[in-house]
């Protein structure tokens, strides 16, 4: 249903200059911020991946991975499909190719606090809060909350009930 393929210039341009998001949510919007623009733009993408379903990109996903084990991630979906509950599945399958590409024993991600409908998301993937921390970005501060799932504790329950 969902397929992964390497970010390709073409739909790094289409996510950050098309993809553009209602009210609060905006804030997620590629243009708001030069420096991740910048980012998101530079021609080396590897740990990006376009996510297609059905021949249509509709997500990315990025993975870095700092060390020992542990691999941050970070994504988005296509905004016209946000808040009608495709998160949990599509967060599902980002973590399936996490695991199977990476073999990370502790996955991360930030996310902005405001963002209650993400962090339902990830709190019923299994995700812990891990702390608050304050991130400049889109010309002023915001409060981020840190989470983490660690595959060590939890890998029977994640392997097998949620994927």
């Amino acid at each position: 249903m969902y397929r992964f393929v390497p970010m390709t210039d073409e739909y790094a341009k289409e996510i950050a200059f098309e993809w553009k998001y209602d009210g609060e949510y905006s804030f997620y919007d590629m243009t708001a911020d030069e420096e991740d623009l910048e980012e998101f733009l530079q021609p080396d993408k590897s740990g990006y991946f376009a996510v297609e379903r059905e021949g249509r990109l509709i997500g990315f996903f990025s993975f870095q991975n700092p060390g020992d084990g542990i691999l941050d991630i970070g994504l988005g979906m296509k905004p016209d499909i946000t808040g009608k509950g495709q998160g949990f599945a599509f967060l599902q399958e980002g973590m399936k190719f996490a695991v199977d590409a990476y073999q990370p024993e502790l996955i991360t991600l930030s996310v902005a606090a405001f963002n209650e409908r993400a962090i339902k998301v990830y709190d019923k993937a299994g995700f812990k809060r891990a702390g608050i921390f304050m991130q400049e970005t889109n010309g002023s501060t915001y409060e981020f909350l840190k989470m983490k799932l660690d595959l060590k504790e939890n890998q029977d329950v994640f392997i097998a009930s949620r994927f």
